[in-house]
């Protein structure tokens, strides 16, 4: 990913929402808007000899659905991250999003300025969320809880950084909360990632604490 041309791709149905995003995408310092299409067979077409390093993709498609698409398409371009932006709340489609490849999962409702923040998280390697999501990722996994070799392994500082993390907060704001540096949380970030033999955030978080309805694959309607 070249950090000042960051190309991004955009699946979404409504044309004047498709609008908005692509001038925010382009009015953003280092990012492009690299293509725009309206449905997930247009993407699966064009995507794969395009490879964009970033796609952001609505879920409620005609055709071929958002979190289908993503299925797809990881298989396909592995390097591109995929963040879901959708209506949809709900525990199902969260988790079926992130099952088929999405490395984060942000609201309509995001603000221009939030967004723009999401795109410089998954350029430095960040899972961005919106919080009110984190906050239900976390809710659900709280009685899914299993320890195992893996998070047993996670010194206490990387059990904090990691449980902010799943709240939604960005490594600015863990470095406030713990009082560390910046450089101080992305190494425990690369631990983190390290011990639980993931290369995400959504996919540590998902590794932490292992529910069993993750893997449900039912195809969404």
């Amino acid at each position: 990913m070249d950090a000042l041309n960051v190309a991004v791709s955009i699946i979404e149905d409504d044309a004047e929402v498709r609008g908005i995003l692509v001038r925010w995408v382009n009015t953003a310092p280092g990012f492009r808007c690299a293509s725009d299409h309206g449905s997930a067979e247009s993407a699966l077409a064009d995507l794969p000899a395009r490879k964009p390093d970033i796609v952001l993709v609505d879920i409620n498609l005609p055709g071929l659905n958002g979190v289908e698409c993503v299925g797809r398409l990881k298989a396909m371009l592995p390097k591109t991250q995929f963040v879901m932006l959708t209506v949809y709340e709900d525990s199902e489609h969260i988790f079926q999003a992130l099952a088929a490849g999405a490395i984060g999962y942000l609201l309509k409702r995001t603000r221009r300025e939030e967004l723009i923040a999401a795109l410089e998280q998954i350029r430095t390697g960040g899972s961005p969320m919106t919080g009110y999501i984190a906050r239900k990722v976390v809710q659900a996994f709280q009685s899914q809880w299993t320890e195992t070799p893996e998070t047993r392994s996670l010194s206490a500082r990387e059990r904090e950084v990691l449980e902010l993390l799943t709240r939604g907060h960005l490594y600015k704001e863990v470095c406030e909360i713990l009082g560390i540096t910046m450089s101080t949380v992305n190494t425990h970030a690369r631990r983190i990632y390290e011990k639980l033999h993931v290369r995400s955030r959504a996919e540590a978080v998902a590794r932490y604490n292992k529910p069993s309805f993750v893997s449900v694959q039912r195809p969404l309607k």
